[in-house]
């Protein structure tokens, strides 16, 4: 299983990065589609005493995948063939957008991290609502016991004033949350212009009443609602947020988003000036990342479920999450560097440890 280093820099390494994801993630649907994923299946499941229980859903492993992979819907059923207790799509627009312009996606090897300016380039709610429904039948299907979970992340359209945010996000709760097993609003993509603006309290308050009242609205059913933030917030703001959380008696808070800062880097300053703007992921986050889970914890107690993502590489790292107050634990930079087993290692890291 620790082919794929070598194969990542043989075939992958001198690839334009966001041609090397797109190629690897259709690879990856492909391999769901024929028998191989029923036996992909078998081979990472994970063992039942991974078993999580977070806001009322059981989830297969604390560990799953985080939002940006799968951006539209297009392979859940296939990544969780390859282990992950759960799958966060997005993030999804209430209008198709095309992103930035390219080259948008940069690898740091020596750093083992990316920047990217993605900017939540997606077909839009309408479009993906349907691929999550038919996924979650299909995951039925194939897991009658307990089934991978399925969370939908919502963000701003670009070209949607932030006066207008709160309706905007409102169509995306609207078609998305009647799919979704958790909803989480994403205001802290460093991508869209303004967007992190709608993390103080005062703007964000209205916004999660509005979305928590749309989603349950539409889905006939309470549908968990979470907030995903950045990590470069100031301790005070980290302090407001779960306070809010608390208040708003949402289901949780998502810690970390990238970041926009570059220190502590190996890579050569000069080349990580010409990646440009972006969100910093992978493992210069680590540190800033656990920083924030422990001090959210501390903040909001012990019943806030806190699904920790940021510079997450191995089971020793979960695990180190967990036992900093995560109720879950995501990853995605390390899966683009480890490769396809990377998760159903980490399952049985953490079964390992636990027996």
């Amino acid at each position: 299983m620790r082919i794929y280093p070598a194969f990542f820099r043989v075939v992958f390494s001198g690839m334009d990065p966001e041609r090397a994801h797109r190629i690897g993630f259709r690879l990856i649907r492909w391999t769901g589609s024929t028998p191989a994923g029923s036996v992909l299946r078998r081979l990472t499941r994970p063992s039942p005493e991974l078993r999580t229980t977070a806001f009322g859903v059981t989830f297969p492993s604390p560990f799953g995948l985080a939002a940006g992979f799968d951006k539209e819907g297009h392979g859940i059923v296939a990544l969780t063939d390859l282990g992950f207790g759960h799958i966060e799509v997005g993030t999804i627009t209430g209008q198709a957008q095309p992103g930035n312009p390219k080259p948008r996606l940069f690898r740091l090897v020596k750093d083992r991290a990316v920047i990217n300016r993605m900017g939540f380039n997606n077909d839009g709610a309408a479009a993906v609502a349907p691929r999550i429904a038919a996924a979650r039948k299909a995951l039925q299907r194939r897991y009658p016991d307990l089934r991978p979970v399925i969370g939908v992340n919502i963000g701003k359209t670009k070209t949607v004033d932030l006066r207008d945010a709160i309706a905007d996000y409102r169509v995306s709760a609207q078609a998305l949350a009647p799919v979704a097993d958790y909803l989480v609003v994403n205001v802290s993509s460093p991508n869209t212009p303004g967007l992190r603006l709608l993390q103080s309290v005062r703007s964000l308050r209205p916004l999660l009443k509005a979305v928590r009242k749309a989603a349950d609205e539409s889905a006939g059913r309470h549908v968990p609602l979470l907030v995903k933030i950045a990590p470069d917030l100031s301790n005070e703001d980290i302090d407001e947020v779960a306070a809010l959380a608390l208040e708003l008696e949402l289901e949780g808070i998502i810690a970390t988003n990238t970041t926009i800062t570059r220190e502590g880097l190996v890579t050569d300053p000069e080349t990580v000036m010409a990646c440009g703007v972006g969100g910093l992921s992978g493992a210069p986050l680590k540190h800033r990342s656990l920083e924030v889970l422990t001090r959210l914890r501390q903040a909001a107690g012990p019943d806030l479920a806190l699904i920790s993502v940021g510079g997450v590489e191995t089971a020793d790292d979960v695990r180190q999450r967990l036992e900093a107050g995560a109720t879950l634990v995501q990853g995605y930079t390390a899966f683009l560097y480890e490769g396809p087993f990377w998760a159903s290692s980490i399952n049985r890291g953490l079964a390992n440890g636990a027996r």
